[in-house]
């Protein structure tokens, strides 16, 4: 049962908070990690608000016949193993909401403050869209100071300040979702 709370808490803040924003994706991605649980230092890296400008993407596979998470973020540190999931995650059905393609990207932004928390989905919304095939990706990569990056058209990605396009042509900000976190080691949510 004390698992179960900060759950329907973070649910609750998301559900509240989704009315009325039109810069955020209307999709199906609804996604709750319990780190409280799990305990991986690179996620919680991201998810702690004295840590402005660390980003986490999380990334879905199915290995060895079993789902599992592995973080990575924008400073080189990656989890020594995947992280398996365990009764909660099985019963969420987690890996059915990990972005467009099984990833995303978490953090707080460095540019105001009090730093705001952001989610993003991990493909570059431009390329994603324009080549949309089964399995395709257009996955982006994640720098130490704070930029995304499409290898496919090259175009930069600010994840501190909303997902805007800083260099490169015109076109869409990334995907951002509403996400809320309730510590390093508790619950993140994205919606």
């Amino acid at each position: 049962m004390k698992k179960v709370f900060p759950s329907i808490i973070v649910l609750l803040v998301l559900l509240l908070s989704s009315c009325g924003d039109k810069e955020y994706e209307d999709s199906h991605v609804f996604f709750t990690f319990h780190n409280d649980t799990h305990q991986d230092p690179v996620l919680a890296s991201a998810m702690n608000p004295m840590s402005p400008g660390v980003f986490c993407i999380i990334r879905y596979a199915y290995v060895s016949g079993r789902h599992s998470f592995s973080f990575e973020n924008n400073q080189g540190l990656k989890s020594g193993s995947p992280v398996w999931f365990d009764g909660i995650d099985q019963r969420l059905e987690s890996w059915k909401h990990v972005g467009k393609n099984n990833g995303l990207v978490v953090g707080y932004g460095n540019l105001d403050s009090p730093a705001p928390f952001y989610a993003y989905d991990l493909q570059c919304p431009n390329c994603y869209e324009q080549h949309a095939l089964p399995q395709r990706s257009c996955e982006l990569k994640i720098s130490s100071n704070g930029l995304a990056v499409c290898s496919r058209c090259g175009r930069r990605y600010s994840l501190n300040t909303g997902g805007n396009i800083v260099a490169g042509e015109g076109g869409r900000k990334l995907t951002r979702y509403h996400a809320s976190t309730t510590g390093p080691y508790g619950v993140l949510g994205v919606r």
